[in-house]
């Protein structure tokens, strides 16, 4: 029997993804939380696919959970573990390292999940970050932002998806973004018990923002790329758009690759792949965050298709020990694009051109998740935006500019709803 591949955090899309093409039937065995594979119908989600050997219930939240694991399974015998999702990676990192599979490793997964630890590692390394405290109460907050003038955001230590994630201009609003950011609600994606709450103040930094997905073994890069972002306006940094590769000089594009590798080694991180997340301000990316797995948002997609190159296969093969069969492109042949929706505050009449937006030039994928009827509450993180739209084009430009005409078409009618207009966050 084939040796299983092990994913950690379940990923409806990854049903439907290139690992088919490389994956034989029957050797995926996902593990998730309980109450995430019943809040989201997971058991029913894979019981249609060949790819799926097993769905484990496991709450590896929890530590000491993947050790355990190890000790119930320890004829599992896998060829990897995978992490598939932000909460996933320290257990997938600690049972690659029983199994003695390639890994982040265990001490490296726990730097990059808490992002005041990520800070206190990099910055000792010389790598630049904002001013940045915990703190654990308005007043702390208020307290920063005394020490530090100018623009603060406050935001979730060990969150993912911009949950709980605010800009403050002013101290007389840390009382009401405290509230805000506190509420910290991911529904159907995270287990039923609390979750620690772990605050940030952190001085905010002005300047363009970027991505790198970064592919390493044994601490070495094999494959980079850089990701332009553009954000939603307003006091929520959440991403509007990402564009593949970056429409930048080749010499920030090196800079910004060496960074993640400079921080990648200070971390520890061995093998496996990062979504490390920079602002540059005057010359100088600054850190803001960096995870150590997939990125979300389409974005593997777009390397994908942009480059062209089989990331997710060639992922498999460092995770699996395997040599990776392609040659890995250092620049992008094309370019490509992810564009996001979001929609004021409350009751949807109407939603029209989804269908024309789909057809225009370039795009491969249209999705808008809400209908006539349906109520939104405000755009508050990532989880909220109401649609996507993927491009691909000549050049990273072209498949900026091709996903905007896109969007244009696709017309949203809400209606004020007293309700939603009190519930939503500023």
């Amino acid at each position: 029997m084939t040796r299983p591949v092990v994913l950690v955090g379940f990923v409806a899309a990854a049903l439907g993804s290139s690992i088919k093409d490389f994956q034989p039937d029957g050797s995926v065995i996902f593990v998730e939380e309980p109450d995430v594979i019943r809040k989201r119908n997971a058991r029913e989600t894979v019981a249609g696919s060949a790819l799926v050997r097993e769905l484990i219930e496991w709450e590896f939240h929890l530590p000491g959970k993947a050790d355990e694991f190890y000790h119930v399974h320890h004829d599992l015998d896998p060829a990897a573990v995978v992490p598939l999702t932000e909460y996933a990676t320290p257990f997938a990192a600690r049972l690659a390292e029983r199994y003695g599979l390639p890994g982040a490793g265990f001490g490296a997964a726990q730097i990059l999940r808490d992002k005041a630890v990520l800070r206190l590692v990099s910055r000792a390394a010389g790598i630049a970050n904002p001013a940045s405290a915990r703190v654990e109460s308005p007043e702390q907050v208020r307290e920063f932002m005394a020490r530090n003038p100018g623009k603060t955001v406050l935001k979730p230590a060990n969150r993912q998806a911009s949950v709980g994630t605010q800009v403050l201009t002013d101290p007389a609003e840390a009382e009401q973004a405290w509230a805000n950011c506190v509420v910290q609600d991911e529904g159907i994606f995270v287990p039923d018990r609390a979750m620690e709450l772990k605050m940030l103040a952190e001085s905010f930094v002005e300047g363009d923002e970027y991505s790198v997905e970064m592919l390493l073994r044994d601490g070495e890069p094999l494959f980079a790329n850089v990701t332009g972002k553009r954000l939603f306006p307003g006091p929520r940094p959440i991403e509007l758009a990402h564009i593949v590769p970056a429409d930048i000089p080749d010499e920030l594009t090196a800079s910004l690759t060496e960074e993640t590798r400079r921080l990648t080694g200070a971390a520890g991180f061995r093998t496996g792949i990062v979504h490390c997340e920079w602002i540059v301000s005057d010359g100088v990316p600054y850190l803001v965050e960096c995870a150590g797995r997939f990125a979300g948002d389409g974005i593997i997609e777009l390397i994908q298709r942009a480059y062209p190159v089989e990331l997710n296969r060639a992922y498999f093969s460092v995770m699996k020990d395997e040599p990776v069969v392609d040659v890995l492109p250092r620049k992008a042949e094309g370019g490509a694009a992810v564009r996001f929706l979001s929609i004021e505050p409350g009751l949807i009449a109407d939603v029209r051109g989804v269908e024309k937006a789909s057809q225009s030039e370039g795009v491969f994928m249209c999705d808008v998740g809400v209908s006539a009827g349906d109520r939104f509450g405000g755009l508050r993180s990532s989880w909220d935006r109401v649609g996507d739209l993927m491009v691909t084009a000549d050049s990273p430009a072209e498949a900026s500019r091709l996903a905007e005409e896109a969007v244009a078409l696709i017309e949203i009618d809400v209606r004020p709803d007293r309700e939603e207009r009190e519930n939503a966050a500023p």
